[in-house]
């Protein structure tokens, strides 16, 4: 699966966009039920925020819309790793669609349910994996243990976004990027190339979150493009900058924001949220180039080949591609959708004008030599 074919475009615009501060203090209505979906009931006890900028004028959604899929009847039983907060309300839209429609959903992290599937093979309760990353639904693939999913489905979503004969599909993406405060840094001042962070004048007053899976994917990233070895550099090299230990990238973004610290490193989404509650925040966004700084990884699903009800599986699946869970994921958890007719929120780059690297997101699977790097320079994951 090559990730990226978008380089090449001549009239691309500078990567290094900023996100503009959001400007909506409440919840407009897109279109119709989609409404529903995207109000202000956040169930999150306050992470997620406000929807964030770029809603009013908001056209209604693209796509194909769940009244036009085929029906859902029964019980599903969806292994999730995206958290409760983030989806349970589109799991319960889905449901109220269906008179005789049920999700039973477990929630756990992706890596963890994506090795009870293999443990449990053939034996597996689970009928769909609901994964927060590619790597996860790579190690499913990689075990025989998905069913291929129709053409139809594969083709809703670009060629990177999906894997190589259909194992899974990409339902929502996020970027890889570098928030900063702008009363200490203008746009000059950060990098476009991440192995030259740690030489910034303000590496040691920057924020990661190691123990955050999307790092570890970055890291991924970069072992497998530039080498076990540059990566410990780089590590070693932000280390002895100084730089911060948090808990998560929301946190991160929100100590850039506060002037905690000068910069550090998040999803693209995390940077929305924070400003979606607070439009003044002196935040913005810069993306680095065709490197593992500019990995866009997406959150996906697959039919688990345990399943004993295929079509109701292959059918929820393509629910999740639907015109009403596209619009979700773009206005509720700030999340890119990965069908083109649906747009993303706030001012951000179109995926393709986003310098991502020619990446098989697959390989982020190979997750464990990145964790013992972590921790032979002293990281503790």
């Amino acid at each position: 699966m090559n990730h990226n074919d978008h380089d090449s475009t001549d009239s691309r615009v500078d990567r290094r966009r900023f996100l503009a501060a959001a400007s909506a203090t409440g919840i407009a209505a897109s279109a119709g039920c989609i409404s529903s979906l995207t109000g202000d009931d956040d169930d999150s006890g306050g992470e997620l925020g406000l929807i964030g900028s770029g809603m009013d004028g908001r056209p209604a959604p693209g796509g194909t819309p769940m009244a036009d899929m085929p029906d859902l009847s029964g019980t599903l039983t969806l292994y999730s790793g995206r958290g409760e907060p983030l989806v349970n309300t589109l799991l319960g839209y889905i449901e109220d669609q269906y008179e005789d429609f049920t999700v039973d959903t477990r929630y756990e992290a992706s890596t963890t349910l994506a090795n009870q599937i293999e443990t449990a093979g053939n034996a597996s309760e689970a009928d769909v994996f609901f994964s927060v990353n590619a790597g996860a639904l790579g190690l499913l693939a990689d075990a025989g243990l998905t069913v291929t999913l129709p053409d139809d489905i594969q083709e809703h979503v670009p060629s990177q976004y999906r894997a190589d004969g259909g194992a899974w599909v990409g339902t929502s993406g996020r970027a890889r990027t570098i928030p900063y405060n702008t009363d200490e840094l203008s746009e000059s001042d950060v990098p476009d190339d991440i192995m030259a962070v740690p030489d910034a004048d303000f590496a040691g007053d920057m924020g990661w979150a190691p123990s955050y899976g999307s790092f570890q994917g970055f890291l991924t990233a970069m072992r497998v493009m530039s080498g076990r070895e540059e990566t410990k550099q780089w590590l070693e090299a932000m280390l002895d900058a100084g730089v911060t230990r948090y808990s998560d990238e929301f946190i991160v973004s929100r100590a850039v924001a506060n002037g905690e610290l000068s910069a550090g490193f998040a999803n693209h989404y995390y940077i929305q949220r924070v400003l979606a509650n607070d439009e003044d925040a002196p935040l913005a966004t810069a993306f680095t180039q065709n490197d593992a700084g500019a990995i866009f990884n997406v959150a996906g699903a697959c039919v688990v080949s345990s399943t004993d009800d295929e079509d109701l599986a292959t059918n929820f699946v393509r629910h999740l591609l639907s015109a009403e869970a596209q619009e979700y994921f773009a206005t509720r958890t700030f999340e890119y959708p990965l069908i083109p007719e649906v747009e993303p929120v706030g001012d951000l780059p179109p995926v393709d004008e986003l310098a991502t690297p020619d990446f098989d997101l697959a390989q982020l699977s190979d997750i464990g030599p990145t964790i013992d790097l972590m921790r032979e320079v002293g990281i503790q994951v």
